[in-house]
């Protein structure tokens, strides 16, 4: 796996796994609960399960074991097996953001080396629209920011 930015205002993380294309986009998507930490959270009880809907306007959410939903992500573009493109609705003080035009975007893009490997990149950019604190953002691409997401998403993928 390689980590890198691509700008100032932009994280990068990549990892390589021996699948097609199409089950990448597969588990990636249909199984994100198994890949997103359950401690990576804003509800103020556990984690449940988290949702990605499949479709250009779904959310990603979690959803509490009280039942309390965190919605914290939109679905912004859904072309599977290529590239999913979520909005990232978190402020630098890891709260809501409920302004759309102060959120980052993260692209995942599945790109077929050969028919049996597939290079997976995560892109979170446009940091800066976040505003006052953004920099704090740029620590996604280590430790448990994107390389752990992709971390266990190719553990799925064996």
């Amino acid at each position: 796996m390689s980590t890198e930015p691509d700008t100032n205002t932009a994280v990068r993380a990549e990892i390589t796994v021996d699948v097609p294309a199409e089950h990448a986009f597969r588990v990636f998507t249909e199984r994100f609960d198994e890949i997103k930490p359950r401690e990576h959270n804003l509800l103020a009880v556990p984690i449940e399960r988290t949702v990605l809907e499949p479709r250009v306007g779904g959310t990603v959410h979690d959803i509490g074991t009280d039942g309390t939903v965190c919605a914290w992500a939109r679905v912004l573009a859904y072309d599977p097996p290529e590239r999913l493109l979520i909005s990232w609705d978190i402020s630098p003080r890891w709260q809501l953001e409920t302004d759309p035009a102060h959120a980052s975007e993260v692209e995942i893009s599945f790109i077929a080396e050969t028919p049996e490997r597939t290079r997976v990149v995560v892109e979170h950019r446009h940091l800066d629209r976040h505003g006052e604190g953004w920099e704090a953002f740029t620590g996604l691409d280590s430790g448990n920011g994107w390389p752990l997401y992709l971390d266990r998403f190719a553990a799925l993928t064996r």
